[in-house]
């Protein structure tokens, strides 16, 4: 309610007062997220990419028993179930990772404060509210050096790989409401000066604001550009249509969606750098990123990471698609362990031309819920190939109501035909076999809360089965 309060101040704000406000905060999230440690961590980072699997291993090793042990001992929740499991006879070993009962997103959420360890001053913690993209809120608290390490990878493996710096000018596309929702004039974005940043609007991204937004960027002379994939795609396509001025950046980095292939080559296209694909979670369990051999690189220091099979906690084979579960190494503040986070992925251990040594996050086919459900079982994700980078359309949504229909929502640009969307429902058919598809068309998708975009919406149950008609 507080930062709601705060929030609904801020946006009475004259645009002067608002980048004050914005820079206040700014500064505030740099002291917290550097030191003067951060590049000595950045160094260190850099040399673990190039260990051997065996050096890896035996540090992650190390790193997990001291976890698991610590963890069992000194926080509520996970203590009160290995004692519940002692008193029924059950004496397995608590540094043995397979041996601890996979937790719910559900049950932290419901009980977040059992999962913070004893004797933690949280007042002294770094406290986040997160509503990911199902929009229920998660509360996580971190130490001050789990967050510190956090932004020492991102420094070393998000900005690093690509030629960045923190200190570079820079813009992101994201969710915060930077600007009131019905502000129908620009400003359509804020400066933040503490983190060197442009903060734009993925709410007001319409036609006829693109060269505004365009304009911004190069005014304020941005290096690059973070942000979530549907809106970069919808900037860069509209400015692509209209045949605007745009700016050449060094970078694009996607994030906090999956990045399709069609979305990968018009960003590219419209601002004449390459796009970076990255994935991390709010929890700090997991992080990834892209290197220039386009492979999505996890980053071993944050988290062990375990595939498992849909039906059952066990572990699929390598490679193969399951549910991604990970054990948090870096914020012994609020431990989890053998967390499921939601998304389906694959992971190799293949060798990288680019070098380095990190496992390869191979697949990522989005979350449980945003997958499509055939008639024989299957899930079905990664339906990009199905929207082609020279399709006549804006945006595009799949939601699927029943196992036997799915509506596909269409948001068309000039030049889009009847007949380009018998060819997509062909293409979905192709994928998820004969079921019957409308198509609908709409002038704007709707977005979640935070600003992100659900390519795929399922509207049937998890247990959803064939028997279900």
């Amino acid at each position: 309610m507080q930062h709601f309060d705060m929030l609904r101040l801020y946006q009475t704000l004259p645009y002067s007062l608002r980048v004050l406000a914005a820079s206040l905060h700014g500064y505030r999230l740099r002291m917290m997220r550097y030191s003067s440690e951060t590049d000595l961590l950045v160094i260190k980072s850099i040399a673990h990419e190039s260990w051997t699997p065996s050096q890896w291993n035996a540090w992650r090793q190390e790193h997990l028993a001291k976890m698991l042990i610590n963890t069992s001992n000194r926080v509520p929740y996970y203590r009160r179930q290995w004692e519940l499991r002692r008193r029924n006879g059950d004496h397995s070993s608590v540094e043995v990772l397979a041996n601890w009962p996979v937790l719910s997103k559900d049950i932290l959420r419901q009980q977040p404060r059992a999962f913070v360890a004893d004797s933690v001053n949280l007042s002294s913690q770094i406290v986040e509210h997160t509503s990911g993209t199902t929009g229920k809120p998660l509360t996580l608290w971190m130490s001050k050096y789990a967050v510190r390490q956090w932004y020492a990878l991102f420094e070393a493996r998000w900005r690093g790989w690509y030629g960045l710096s923190r200190y570079d000018r820079w813009g992101i596309l994201g969710g915060q409401m930077v600007t009131p929702f019905t502000q129908n004039k620009p400003p359509y974005w804020v400066w933040n000066a503490g983190l060197n940043q442009l903060y734009l609007s993925s709410y007001h991204l319409a036609p006829k604001n693109i060269e505004i937004y365009l304009g911004a960027i190069k005014r304020h002379r941005l290096i690059y550009l973070l942000g979530y994939a549907s809106s970069l795609y919808s900037l860069a396509q509209l400015a692509l249509e209209q045949n605007l001025n745009i700016p050449v950046l060094q970078a694009i980095i996607s994030n906090a969606e999956p990045l399709y292939t069609h979305q990968r080559e018009v960003i590219s296209r419209a601002f004449g750098c390459p796009v970076y694909d990255t994935y991390g979670l709010s929890e700090n369990v997991c992080a990834a990123s892209e290197c220039a051999e386009g492979n999505l690189h996890l980053w071993p220091e944050v988290g062990i990471y375990e595939i498992l099979r849909d039906d059952a906690d066990v572990p699929t084979n390598e490679g193969e698609v399951g549910r991604l579960v990970c054990t948090g190494l870096l914020n012994s503040t609020m431990p989890l362990i053998r967390y499921e986070v939601g998304d389906r992925a694959a992971i190799s251990t293949s060798s990288c031309d680019c070098g380095r040594s990190m496992p390869i996050l191979k697949q990522i086919d989005g979350r449980i819920d945003d997958t499509v459900l055939t008639k024989d079982g299957r899930r079905v994700g990664r339906l990009d190939p199905v929207f082609k980078a020279d399709m006549p359309i804006r945006d595009a949504q799949i939601i699927q109501d029943a196992l036997d229909h799915l509506c596909l929502k269409i948001v068309p640009a000039p030049g889009y035909s009847s007949r380009i969307g018998e060819d997509i429902i062909h293409r979905v058919r192709d994928r998820v076999g004969d079921v019957q598809i409308k198509i609908e068309i709409v002038d704007s998708m709707p977005r979640s809360g935070n600003g992100k975009f659900q390519a795929v919406v399922s509207k049937i149950g998890k247990d959803s089965s064939v028997d279900q008609q």
